[in-house]
């Protein structure tokens, strides 16, 4: 378990374009009530903010997700980044994964997913990126949605319409993930682009979370708490109570401001996938 940076409740962002974004933030993770080890990590530390689900087992595990955070986390501090110093960071992770002999091996790797401060055509935006079956979620005019597709096996059999989304949470092969990093694989993360708004509120979060809550029980918490601490926590707490099978991470980042230049405003921005 590695953790990089603390809440936040209140850091302004200024962008190149002159905007100026006010956000607020709050992360958590626990071991759960049946694993040994915290296998997860995450970097909360402005303008990115992800959780990492190590698998390979204990130490391995570990070492994989903290690869993948540590590599995110240096760009703490910038006021913006991109695609590019995403994928370069993930490249360099599973070369730090590489130099762990003796820890990680050919079984061991790590999910990721996050979003970062950026811009799109000149326009402010989150750009949400994931490998894995770890989860993004927007929470706005109280409708919650995910913004991540899970990389998994029981994604494709619902996109294939042989199961219902119901169905995937119990099927046997739940846990077993189609795209990862490590493996001595390059990191492929899909990409999507969404504006950033006053008022919105993102979720990033291990499996351990989406586990034990459905959208239903993450959208009341979401919607119950005002601050992002208070919500990170009740989420946390709901996993463990209903079981916690597994390490629990949660990251809560809540849009308070967003000003734009004289000029530059307009009713929405982007919102797409990046390819």
């Amino acid at each position: 378990m590695t953790q990089i940076g603390n809440g936040n409740a209140r850091h302004h962002v200024v962008l190149v374009d002159g905007s100026e974004i006010t956000i607020s933030w709050a992360a958590i993770t626990d071991t759960g009530m049946r694993r040994e080890v915290n296998e997860d990590s995450y970097v909360a530390r402005a303008p990115i903010f992800a959780v990492a689900d190590g698998m390979g087992g204990h130490a391995a595990g570990d070492f994989a997700s903290a690869a993948v955070v540590t590599r995110l986390a240096e760009h703490g501090g910038k006021s913006a980044l991109g695609t590019a110093e995403v994928d370069a960071s993930l490249r360099l992770a599973v070369q730090d994964m590489g130099r762990g002999a003796g820890v990680t091996d050919e079984g061991s790797g790590t999910t990721v997913t996050g979003v970062a401060i950026g811009t799109v055509s000149d326009e402010p935006a989150w750009i949400v990126f994931n490998i894995g079956d770890s989860r993004v979620y927007r929470l706005f005019g109280g409708v919650l949605e995910q913004l991540t597709v899970d990389h998994s096996i029981v994604q494709e059999l619902v996109d294939a319409g042989q199961i219902t989304r119901e169905e995937a949470d119990t099927h046997p092969h739940s846990n077993v993930i189609t795209r990862a990093v490590g493996f001595h694989e390059a990191p492929i993360p899909d990409y999507r682009a969404i504006a950033i708004e006053e008022g919105m509120r993102l979720l990033i979060c291990s499996d351990g979370l989406t586990k034990e809550l459905t959208a239903y029980g993450i959208r009341h918490f979401l919607m119950a708490n005002r601050k992002a601490d208070a919500a990170a926590r009740q989420l946390v707490d709901a996993a463990l109570g209903n079981g916690g099978r597994d390490n629990v991470t949660v990251v809560v980042v809540d849009v308070l401001k967003v000003d734009r230049p004289a000029g530059a405003h307009r009713e929405r921005g982007p919102d797409s996938d990046l390819s």
